[in-house]
Order: structure tokens, then C-alpha cells, then sequence
């Protein structure tokens, strides 16, 4: 391999060697994909080592960042949870008793409603994802770290360009 290759030139080379001639194979498309794929796998395994050997989960984080950053004033149902996190209510069920053990959350019925339970970040909950947001952010930028700020901008409205296309 040379300097200014990677990985997934030499993986575009063998299907392009095989798919010669056919049009639905484009090897700069198959090259990017590629691309983004490592990365993001690259970014779940150094997600996974950062919260092994821990009582604080993936799926604990997971369940604290979508009721920080949802769009009601830091509370959600369950539901909303379950719905943001993409599992089922009866597996948010489980996670949220875990985080309400740990102090991370409180659950509470709604004064206006009986019959909705409100979850709330606790002090801790919000410190602990402070914690845990930073580092995967540092994590993040790590993994991009061979770019430039100028190239990180291009980077950007490339795949803003791509992402609006199919919105």
C-alpha cells in the first residue's frame, strides 16, 4: 500500500477489477461509503472500550443524552425515551430503573396529569453526561484529527449537500 493510499483503495481496487464495465458500480461511491463506514465502526468500538468495565452503560449514556438534548425542558415520558432511543417501553423501563438506582434521574408523576410520569436529570445525572459527552466529543475528534480545520469545513458541505438531497 502505498503513502497516499488506504485500506479501502486497495477494496475499491478488487471490486472495480471484478465489476469492470458495469455500470451501477462507481468506485468513488463504493470508496466513500467505505470510508464512513470504518470511521463509524472505528468510533463504536472506541465507544465501547470507554464505558467498559463500568457500572455507567452505553446504554445508561444513551438514555441520559436523549433526555438532555430532547426538546422539552429537560423531561420526557417513557415513552418519548423509548421512542427517541429506539427500543421498546418495557426495555426503557429497565434502563431508567438502573439510572434512577444510580441518581442519575428522577421519575415523577405530572401534577397536570396523573397518568404521565415525567423523568428528569438529576445533578449527577447531568454531571455524569457532561462527563461522558466531552469525552466522546474528544473521542470524535481524535478520529478526524488528520484534517484541517479548512478540510473539516469542506468535509462538512459535502455531506450537508449529500443529507439535504434526501431530506
Amino acid at each position: 500500500m502505498s503513502r497516499a493510499q488506504d485500506s479501502v483503495d486497495l477494496h475499491v481496487a478488487r471490486w472495480a477489477a471484478l465489476w469492470d464495465g458495469n455500470p451501477s458500480f462507481d468506485g468513488e461511491v463504493e470508496a466513500a461509503m467505505t470510508r464512513m463506514q470504518f470511521l463509524l465502526r472505528l468510533k463504536a468500538r472506541r465507544d465501547a472500550a470507554a464505558f467498559a468495565g463500568h457500572d455507567f452503560t452505553m446504554e445508561d449514556y444513551g438514555t441520559l443524552h436523549e433526555l438532555m438534548v430532547q426538546p422539552y425542558p429537560t423531561e420526557a415520558t417513557p415513552t418519548q425515551l423509548a421512542e427517541a432511543v429506539g427500543v421498546t417501553k418495557a426495555s426503557m423501563t429497565g434502563r431508567l430503573d438502573r439510572l434512577e438506582r444510580s441518581g442519575m434521574i428522577t421519575r415523577e408523576t405530572d401534577s397536570k396529569n396523573r397518568r404521565r410520569v415525567l423523568v428528569r436529570p438529576t445533578r449527577a445525572g447531568r454531571e455524569a453526561w457532561d462527563r461522558y459527552v466531552h469525552a466522546g466529543m474528544r473521542r470524535e475528534q481524535e478520529i478526524l484529527g488528520a484534517l484541517s480545520d479548512r478540510e473539516m469545513v469542506q468535509l462538512n458541505a459535502l455531506l450537508r449537500k449529500a443529507v439535504r438531497a434526501l431530506e
